[in-house]
C-alpha cells in the first residue's frame, strides 16, 4: 500500500467486494501465467528487411505509426506497475538479451524501448511500437539469461507477427475499463491504474496468437544462441511459483488464463517440441547464467519501501509507522491501492487509508455512507492498543462483513473483512487484525530494510538446509530457495556453485 493517500478516498461498496478482493489476489498468479498482453491494436504490416546494426533505443522509431499508440499508454502502464526500476547493471543485462534477440527477429529494423517495472509481480508484455516491459519480479524468479530471453522473444514475436485486436474488442475494453474506474475506491491515480490494468486484461491475445508467439519465440531463442528449452523451463517455473503462492493450491484456477490462453502443461509440451529442432535438451545453446547473476545481484525483491513490507503474516509500513498481522494460512497481496489478503473458506480482507479531513467521530464516519449494507445498530466505538477506533457489521448478497476503522493523527485506517454469510470465522479473523494493529516504534521503523536478491558462492560444508536458512521474508524458506534457484527435490549444491538467496 502506497504511502500517499489521495487515491483512497471515496465510496466503498460491500456489494460484490469480496469476490473482487479474491480476484485481485489471484491476479498475481494470473499475470504470471498469462504470458503477455497487449493494450492497443497493432495494425500495420511490419517490414522484414534485414538491418545491419540492430539498435535498442530509448525512443522508438519516429516513423512507426504504432509508436504513438504505445507512447500514449506508456505513462499509465508504468504508473500501474510501481514506476520504473532503475539499476544500471540490470538494465544493461536486459538490453544485452534484447539486442541478441533483435538480430534474429523477423523484423530486425524494429527498435525497442525496454522498461524495467518496479513490481514484484511476475509479468512481461508489449505495447505497439516496440515498447517492451518486464517486471523485477520476473527477473528474480528467472534462473538464467536464456529464461529472460524466452519471455522477451515471446513478446517480440507478438510485435513482429502483427497480432492485432479487433476494433470492437477495443471499444468494449474502453467501456468496461471506464466502469472499473467509476467503481473502485480511488482517486485519479488509482483510476489511471485501474484503467491501465483493465485494458491489459481485456486486450489479451487469442489462444492461436499465443501459440504462434511461442513458436516464433523458441525459434528466436535457438537462432540467437540461447538454450531453446528455456521457454519450457520458465513456464514450469511460473507454474511452480503459482502453486507456491496460492492459498488453496488444489482449487487454483490460474493454470488456465481465461478461455483464450492455452494452459501451462500444453504450452510447456509445445515449447519442448519446437526446441527439439535445435537438438536434444542440454546439448544446445547458452544459458548465460553467470552474466545473468551478475546483472541481478542486489535486485530489489518483493515490496518497495514506499508500499510497506509483507513479512510472513505481518504487514509493516515504516513510513506510516504501522503494522498488523493476518491469521495463519492467509496470503497477503500488497497492492498500490490497498493491502489485500485471502484465506481458507473464501475469506477476504482489505486494508487501506484515507485522509481525515473532517475530524468527526469514527462512529459518525462509519455511518457517513461510504460503505453500503451497513447495519447501524452494530456501530460501536472502541479502543485498539491505545488508538481511537470504531467497528460495525455489514451484509450484502451472500457475504457478511466486519468494518473496523482507526485514527492516527490525520489519517483514518480501514479494515474490511468478508466471509460467506453465516460463517463463524468473521469475528475471529477481524479480532486478529484489530488486536495486532499498532504503531511501530521509531526504532522498529528504522530497522526495516528492503529485501534483495543476493548472489553468493556455495562454500565447503554448505547444504540446501544451511543456505536456505539464510533466506528472509518467508516462513517457507527451503521451498522458496528451491524455486528461485530452479532446484528440484533431488537437487544438491557443491562448492563453487553460485546461487541466489533473499536477504536485506
Amino acid at each position: 500500500m502506497k504511502e500517499r493517500n489521495e487515491r483512497n478516498g471515496g465510496h466503498l461498496s460491500t456489494r460484490g467486494i469480496a469476490g473482487t478482493l479474491r480476484a485481485s489476489v489471484a491476479g498475481l498468479a494470473l499475470l504470471a501465467l498469462a504470458g503477455c498482453q497487449s493494450a492497443i491494436e497493432q495494425s500495420y504490416e511490419p517490414s522484414v528487411s534485414p538491418s545491419a546494426t540492430p539498435q535498442i533505443v530509448d525512443e522508438v522509431q519516429k516513423n512507426d505509426p504504432r509508436a504513438a499508440m504505445g507512447a500514449r499508454e506508456h505513462p499509465r502502464i508504468v504508473a500501474s506497475y510501481g514506476g520504473e526500476y532503475k539499476d544500471e547493471k540490470t538494465e544493461r543485462l536486459v538490453a544485452r538479451i534484447t539486442g541478441a534477440l533483435t538480430a534474429v527477429s523477423e523484423n530486425p529494423n524494429q527498435s525497442y524501448r525496454i522498461t524495467l517495472l518496479n513490481s514484484p509481480a511476475i509479468n512481461a508484455f508489449a505495447l505497439p511500437g516496440g515498447y517492451l516491459y518486464v517486471t523485477r519480479g520476473l527477473l528474480a524468479l528467472a534462473d538464467d539469461a536464456s529464461e529472460v530471453a524466452a519471455v522477451l522473444s515471446h513478446e517480440m514475436a507478438h510485435v513482429t507477427a502483427n497480432h492485432g485486436i479487433q476494433r470492437q474488442q477495443r471499444e468494449e475494453a474502453e467501456v468496461i475499463a471506464s466502469r472499473v474506474v467509476s467503481e473502485v475506491l480511488s482517486s485519479d491515480l488509482a483510476g489511471k491504474q485501474a484503467l491501465a490494468r483493465g485494458k491489459l486484461r481485456l486486450a489479451a491475445f487469442s489462444r492461436n496468437q499465443e501459440l504462434q508467439a511461442d513458436v516464433i519465440g523458441v525459434r528466436m531463442l535457438g537462432e540467437a544462441g540461447y538454450d531453446p528449452y528455456a521457454a519450457a523451463r520458465f513456464l514450469d517455473a511460473m507454474a511452480a511459483y503459482s502453486r507456491f503462492s496460492s492459498v488453496d493450491p488444489e482449487n487454483d484456477q490460474s493454470m488456465d488464463f481465461l478461455s483464450s490462453h492455452p494452459n501451462a502443461p500444453q504450452r510447456v509440451e509445445l515449447a519442448r517440441r519446437h526446441a527439439r529442432a535445435f537438438g536434444p535438451d542440454g546439448t544446445t545453446g547458452d544459458r548465460g547464467r553467470d552474466y545473468f547473476l551478475d546483472g541481478i545481484d542486489g535486485l530489489l525483491y518483493g515490496d518497495s519501501p514506499q508500499e510497506g513490507y509483507v513479512r510472513g503474516q505481518t504487514f509493516l509500513h515504516g513510513k506510516l509507522g504501522i503494522r498488523f498481522d493476518v491469521p495463519a494460512g492467509f496470503q497477503i497481496d500488497n497492492k498500490a491501492e490497498a493491502v489485500l489478503a485471502t484465506g481458507p473458506g473464501e475469506i477476504a480482507i482489505r486494508f487501506d487509508g484515507v485522509a481525515d479531513t473532517q475530524r468527526r467521530s469514527l462512529t459518525d464516519y462509519i455511518a457517513s455512507g461510504w460503505v453500503t449494507g451497513l447495519q447501524p445498530d452494530t456501530i460501536h466505538a472502541i479502543t485498539i492498543n491505545g488508538l481511537e477506533a470504531a467497528t460495525a457489521r455489514a451484509s450484502a448478497d451472500r457475504w457478511d462483513f466486519d468494518v473496523t476503522v482507526l485514527r492516527i493523527d490525520t489519517q483514518i485506517y480501514r479494515f474490511l473483512t468478508a466471509v460467506p454469510k453465516g460463517m463463524p470465522s468473521l469475528e475471529p479473523t477481524a479480532d486478529v487484525l484489530r488486536n495486532s494493529f499498532r504503531r511501530m516504534s521509531p526504532q522498529e521503523a528504522a530497522a526495516l530494510k528492503p529485501l534483495r536478491i543476493r548472489v553468493i558462492t556455495v562454500a565447503p560444508g554448505d547444504t540446501l538446509a544451511t543456505l536456505s536458512a539464510r533466506m528472509m521474508g518467508t516462513d517457507r524458506k527451503l521451498d522458496l530457495f528451491r524455486l528461485i534457484n530452479a532446484l528440484q527435490i533431488t537437487s544438491t549444491v557443491k562448492p563453487g556453485d553460485r546461487i541466489k538467496i533473499i536477504s536485506e
